[in-house]
């Protein structure tokens, strides 16, 4: 027999699931129980479901020391300033609690944006967003990356349905002044990532604009490695008794304890040869190299590709393309052996995996920056190097780096190991011009670069050896630099003044001591003449004998005690010379106050007048108006308003003025083609006349040319011919006329040049007149009585 397995079905109560609301009211209700030193898990914190799952599958189990201390603050809904080492965990310190808030207030998509996450640069921006999807993904929310470079339609149509904006200030604000989708009234929470960065000058008058723009009720929480304590950023923030969170404040060191940092001295035309070298020994690292402008990135980059020192080199600056920087960016992260040439974009924030170098072949602009450019290594209590390279010129900032608890040590370069790459750079420019134009355009923005820096003890750009830069970066001629030409001009100039105010100064003093010891001699002796002429009969000449006698008080002293010049007063006095020649300088005329002047006298522009012989001005009846009345109206129109029946009555009397002015025009012109007619008429009298006098003339006398020169092709016309010359019988007849050879036309082109030298051949030949000898001598005897 078969015996079926009889199935039991086993009932357990099951576990009621708790509302939401339930849930979020016992979340806030332990919110004020948080105690930061009893945290070593994530768990311990009254956080949701789904943001500790979340964390789990990422795993995030135990908490870095500034979100142990922050989170509960942030949880209870107060403002946070919060100070940290880089790479310890400051980006999950104000998501977590970004999250809650939201999970808390039940926020949905449909109810716009919750909080608004601020960062200075795209790159952190794009990290920033793939932590909250990571972290975040058993969330409901929705998120959007609001960023320079991407899609603006894109953005603008979706934008009323994000959640959390993570964004840079630049394009919040074109979203804000443009976006009619844009709606931030409800915000509960303000993030600034990076927030001395966002606050400074560089990004003011931006976050000046969007802070105006926001909510003043809502939460705020600033996190970055080098907090802002100025007393004006969190005025413009609104903050409320903001909590100063800053854990490693009383630590020994500002920067993590993996990192190790050493500064070496180098010469400026060496630093290429450097950076060449230090590449080449190091193949097998990663390294990130920061420099102070976009064009040496890009040429940095370019020169060192062209000579393949043997691993992969990456560029990184803010004038790439979005897409790119974001390809760079993934591929630097992924790669275990690269070289990364980067500005300071890259210097904040940015969580690179397993960076080896940070060199810092520039000098950072303060002890801030080289913090935060040295951070990109020695991430979450990993190891890390960093280099910084110094001039001798900036060797001030080391005083910087000490007050900010820096401990950095010097090496020296071992010089075997350095090699020089001046002779190949200078042959890859000269095969190449546009990397030429990339090394001229990467000199002129380094010169600039130190030029525009603030702090004038470390970065004088005066002790720059322009010349030897040139030709270590390959270029055979420095480019020229205009705006260091420009300063410098006006530095001479500037200390020539001030020699001249001192000058001044120098000579007002003493002509005030000169006054007021006059005033003392005059007081001792109150005759000059006297004492004068006194001091002339005692000075004398010519008598010898006396001379040592009478003039021993030639040359007394007459005043002991003078007022001597401290340095201090002079300085003063040079100041305030300085102070009251600058104020008497004119300020710039703008156009808008040339114009106000002209008004105010009342000059009109682009006018002319002209004068008669009599002096009097010559009115322009077709410019000006003439009538009294017209004049009137014109005065009365400076007062405002138009009168139209005044106006109208004005225009009458203008128009009778203008008939007149147009039947003058039109007479003037009907004489002037009466005169060029009359003109015409005489001369085509004059000319039929001179052609009467030719037809009267008689031509009988001359001889037959075909006879005496012989038949030419000429190409005139027979009735012309004939009318020139006359019969053979009548040259016989009337021999006592004088025979001349016919007029001929000067021949200039090439044919014409041809003939008339066959012509003047013919008549370097005898003329054969058809008559004998005795008749040709008698003929010319005839000729030469006449």
């Amino acid at each position: 027999m078969v015996y079926k397995k009889r199935k039991i079905k086993v009932f357990r109560s099951k576990k009621k699931k708790e509302s939401i609301d339930v849930v979020i009211g016992k979340l806030k209700e332990s919110y004020e129980q948080i105690d930061p030193n009893a945290i070593e898990k994530f768990e311990h914190f009254p956080l949701s479901a789904p943001t500790l799952k979340g964390l789990k599958d990422n795993k995030y189990f135990v908490p870095t020391e500034i979100q142990r201390e922050s989170i509960g603050y942030s949880l209870r809904g107060e403002d946070i300033l919060g100070a940290a080492k880089t790479g310890s965990g400051k980006t999950l310190a104000f998501l977590i609690p970004v999250l809650e808030i939201l999970y808390c207030n039940k926020w949905n998509r449909t109810e716009g944006l919750a909080a608004l996450i601020i960062t200075p640069t795209r790159e952190l921006a794009y990290q920033i967003f793939e932590t909250l999807r990571k972290i975040g993904i058993h969330h409901d929310f929705s998120a959007g990356l609001i960023i320079g470079g991407k899609d603006l339609k894109f953005e603008r149509k979706r934008l009323d349905q994000c959640n959390i904006m993570i964004c840079t200030p630049g394009r919040l604000l074109q979203h804000m002044d443009e976006n009619p989708l844009f709606d931030c009234s409800n915000m509960l929470v303000l993030v600034l990532d990076e927030a001395d960065r966002c606050l400074d000058m560089g990004f003011q008058q931006t976050m000046n604009s969007i802070i105006e723009n926001l909510p003043p009720e809502r939460q705020t929480l600033l996190f970055s490695a080098t907090q802002t304590k100025s007393v004006k950023d969190l005025v413009r923030l609104s903050l409320s008794n903001p909590h100063l969170i800053s854990v490693h404040e009383d630590s020994e060191h500002s920067t993590p304890s993996g990192l190790v940092q050493s500064y070496m001295v180098c010469d400026l035309h060496d630093k290429m040869s450097l950076l060449w070298s230090f590449i080449k020994n190091h193949l097998h690292h990663k390294v990130l190299v920061f420099m102070s402008s976009c064009k040496q990135v890009k040429y940095f980059y370019e020169i060192l590709c062209k000579l393949r020192p043997g691993t992969s080199l990456l560029a990184l600056y803010g004038t790439m393309h979005q897409t790119k920087r974001m390809a760079v960016y993934e591929s630097f992260s992924r790669k275990q052996r690269s070289v990364l040439f980067a500005t300071d974009i890259a210097a904040r924030g940015l969580d690179f995996p397993a960076v080896n170098w940070v060199v810092q072949l520039d000098c950072p602009e303060n002890a801030n920056e080289y913090i935060h450019r040295a951070g990109r290594t020695a991430r979450f209590q990993k190891s890390g190097e960093s280099l910084l390279v110094l001039l001798p010129s900036e060797l001030a900032i080391l005083k910087q780096l000490e007050n900010k608890k820096i401990p950095i040590s010097e090496i020296k370069v071992n010089p075997n190991k350095l090699t020089s790459i001046q002779r190949t750079l200078e042959a890859t420019l000269a095969k190449d011009h546009i990397l030429k134009e990339s090394a001229q355009r990467a000199f002129v923005s380094y010169i600039k670069s130190v030029f525009l820096m603030k702090d004038k003890s470390v970065f004088d750009v005066s002790a720059l050896d322009t010349d030897s830069f040139a030709s270590s970066l390959g270029l055979a001629i420095p480019p020229r630099v205009r705006f260091l030409q420009k300063w410098k001009k006006a530095k001479e100039a500037k200390k020539k003044e001030k020699d001249t105010i001192a000058q001044t100064v120098v000579e007002d003093l003493n002509e005030k001591l000169n006054k007021s010891s006059d005033s003392e001699i005059s007081d001792d002796e109150p005759e000059p003449q006297a004492y004068q002429s006194s001091v002339k009969d005692s000075y004398n000449f010519h008598d010898d004998d006396n001379s040592d006698e009478e003039n021993d008080d030639l040359f007394t002293v007459k005043r002991k005690d003078h007022n001597i010049i401290e340095t201090d007063d002079f300085e003063d006095e040079v100041e305030l010379a300085t102070d009251t020649l600058n104020k008497k300088k004119k300020k710039p005329l703008t156009k808008a106050a040339v114009a106000k002047k002209m008004i105010k006298k009342q000059i009109k522009p682009n006018q002319k007048t002209v004068f008669d012989e009599t002096g009097e001005a010559v009115l322009d009846k077709a410019k000006t108006k003439v009538s009294q009345m017209a004049r009137e109206y014109e005065n009365n129109s400076e007062k405002g308003g138009i009168d139209i029946e005044q106006a109208k009555q004005m225009l009458r009397e203008e128009d009778v003025y203008d008939k007149q002015l147009f039947r003058e025009k039109v007479k003037a012109q009907h004489r002037e083609e009466k005169r060029k007619a009359k003109e015409e008429a005489k001369r085509a009298e004059m000319e039929d006349a001179s052609s009467s006098d030719e037809a009267s003339v008689d031509l009988s006398w001359l001889p037959d040319p075909d006879k005496v020169y012989g038949k030419q092709d000429s190409g005139d016309s027979e009735d012309d011919f004939d009318s020139n010359c006359g019969s053979e019988s009548e040259v016989e007849d009337d021999s006592s006329n004088i025979h001349r050879p016919p007029k001929r036309k000067l021949l200039t082109n090439k044919t014409n040049i041809k003939k008339r030298r066959k012509i003047e051949e013919d008549l370097d030949e005898p003329v054969d007149t058809g008559l004998s000898l005795m008749e040709d001598e008698e003929l010319v005897l005839k000729m030469l009585d006449v």
